[in-house]
């Protein structure tokens, strides 16, 4: 009965939030439809998992909307062959969803009982291409890169150079840029060499991204 309510609830979530603001990517909406939300927060949050606003998940952190998750996968323009680096594990569901579309994910979390937690509810969902680290997401993970995208979940004041320095040619940084209460949802694109193209898609609100090259504490 709670995995039929909770079943229909995502659904609901795609067909309101998702696909009426744009996000035309099928797998992305089937990873959406498929990955449940809810099981990443605590119980008693469980009847607001599929809502269209942010939870939190201890740790003074959030979990994002829904819209902004599938946004957000969605500008990673992905095609199911990639390897993929993630900064900000949080929750783990942002990580679920990047594991139903690319080959492998490579996820960074600063904050220890954060990853302990998403890694338990991971390998529970039976995720075998997802590896978790905790350390300073804002210096990458250069023993794995380059990597084929690149998504930040957290807000930094301007795009990490290490980030982009471990992207591959051809391949984007997904990253919430800006001040510490706004910013916008920005998309670089590794061209030739080192010189980078940069799309805006909006305003947003993100916690800060924390560490060398980020905010200090």
């Amino acid at each position: 009965m709670i995995l039929n309510e909770y079943s229909s609830k995502r659904l609901k979530m795609v067909e309101t939030q998702i696909i009426p603001r744009g996000v035309k990517d099928i797998r992305v909406i089937n990873a959406m439809k498929k990955v449940p939300r809810h099981l990443f927060l605590d119980e008693a949050l469980w009847p607001q998992a599929y809502e269209d606003y942010p939870s939190p998940i201890g740790e003074k952190q959030t979990i994002s909307q829904p819209y902004i998750v599938a946004l957000m996968t969605e500008l990673l323009d992905l095609k199911g062959h990639e390897r993929i680096l993630e900064i900000g594990t949080g929750s783990g569901y942002q990580t679920a969803i990047l594991a139903e579309v690319a080959e492998q994910v490579y996820s960074i979390e600063r904050i220890p009982a954060l990853a302990k937690r998403a890694r338990k509810m991971l390998d529970d969902l039976k995720y075998t291409n997802i590896i978790i680290t905790i350390s300073d997401g804002t210096l990458g993970w250069r023993e794995y890169s380059p990597f084929d995208g690149i998504i930040v979940t957290a807000a930094a004041p301007i795009a990490p150079k290490t980030l982009l320095a471990q992207l591959k040619p051809g391949s984007r940084l997904v990253i919430p840029v800006g001040e510490e209460f706004v910013q916008d949802l920005i998309v670089y694109t590794r061209e030739d060499g080192d010189s980078f193209s940069k799309e805006n898609y909006g305003g947003c609100r993100f916690v800060k991204l924390i560490g060398e090259q980020g905010w200090r504490g």
